[in-house]
């Protein structure tokens, strides 16, 4: 059971638990920083023009990079 919850889906993506965690949560802030300029820009149009698009592009590249392409897997900045 707590193979199950905790280490079978982070080995299916090549990744300790330590690992799937910092991603995941990488991914996770980056989401709410979207969200909150999202919903910035909503309330107030001339602020935050960008930054709900750029974050989809951003994390839509990590997710979509090869890691195998350059032999690592790449960092996630905010």
């Amino acid at each position: 059971m707590i193979r199950r919850l905790f280490l079978d889906h982070p080995a299916s993506v090549d990744e300790s638990y330590g690992e799937h965690f910092r991603v995941a949560s990488g991914f996770g802030w980056a989401m709410l920083v979207g969200a909150l300029g999202a919903f910035t820009h909503a309330l107030i149009p001339a602020f935050c023009q960008r930054t709900g698009s750029n974050t989809v592009k951003r994390l839509h590249a990590r997710l979509t990079r090869d890691p195998q392409r350059d032999g690592k897997r790449p960092e996630f900045e905010i």
